[in-house]
């Protein structure tokens, strides 16, 4: 990937992040939300923006839910913040890294007690 796409994918996240915590008033978008990573495409029209949200998947969906609903207003925003010809379409993605990694940490934490790790899924 050009290192000039890697740039805009981490100014995308700063300033997305910046907006969510300081000028979205959404009460679905009241838990811990992360923007963990942004993908742009390589002509900069269209933006995948992975998130994850603290809680269960009802709080998740909501959360999704919420941020899809100011996607207009985020792009906006953004064009107003950024010098960029362009300002990708925003499309929001849940990422559940975070979630595989806790799930693989029990495991191992079973493994290492001496239990059986009950399933790998």
């Amino acid at each position: 990937m050009p290192r000039r796409v890697d740039r805009i994918n981490e100014l995308l996240r700063q300033e997305i992040s910046v907006l969510l915590a300081r000028q979205i008033k959404d009460p679905r978008l009241d838990g811990v939300i992360s923007i963990t990573q942004v993908k742009t495409t390589n002509d900069l029209r269209n933006a995948r923006v992975f998130l994850s949200v603290m809680g269960d998947s009802t709080a998740k969906q909501s959360a999704l839910e919420g941020i899809q609903s100011a996607a207009t207003y985020l792009r906006r925003e953004l064009r107003d913040r950024l010098a960029m010809r362009y300002v990708p379409f925003l499309s929001f993605v849940m990422d559940n890294t975070l979630d595989e990694a806790d799930h693989m940490y029990q495991v191992l934490d079973q493994i290492r007690t001496g239990g059986e790790a009950e399933s790998l899924t």
